[in-house]
């Protein structure tokens, strides 16, 4: 949050919004790094405290939507089965990259092991210019 030039607030105060309120943002949540090895694109994203079957992949008019959901509900109980104590925590997040238009569902390798996600599919292609060839009269 700011305000005026020559108006002084507490640093404090600041830092609070500028913070959004201490809450995890996506963009801190879903860390990715691409990087290009042996012909293929190789995408690397962390995923903290999201489980495999929670991770939806879609591929549409050259786009690869990478979705993350989670939802968690705990409770704690006395002996006599009453609520003591209720959690419950909903999210999610997403990204989306263009991997070109000649990319199939098929070309793209996925795995994910201890909160990271690794996708490879190939470079998509240049697609070819084609040159103009005359129809010789004769």
């Amino acid at each position: 949050m700011k305000f005026y030039p020559g108006f002084r607030s507490f640093d404090l105060f600041d830092d609070f919004f500028d913070d959004d309120f201490g809450l995890t943002t996506s963009s801190q949540l879903m860390k990715t790094d691409i990087c290009e090895k042996n012909g293929n694109y190789e995408l690397s994203m962390e995923v903290p405290g999201i489980k495999k079957e929670d991770i939806q992949l879609e591929l549409k008019d050259g786009y690869l939507k990478i979705t993350a959901n989670r939802n968690t509900n705990n409770e704690e109980k006395d002996k006599d089965g009453k609520i003591i104590r209720q959690e419950r925590f909903t999210g999610s997040c997403s990204r989306s990259f263009y991997v070109g238009e000649n990319i199939k569902e098929e070309d793209i390798k996925a795995n994910f092991d201890n909160g990271e996600l690794k996708l490879t599919f190939p470079r998509d292609k240049p697609k070819q210019v084609e040159e103009k060839k005359y129809i010789p009269i004769e």
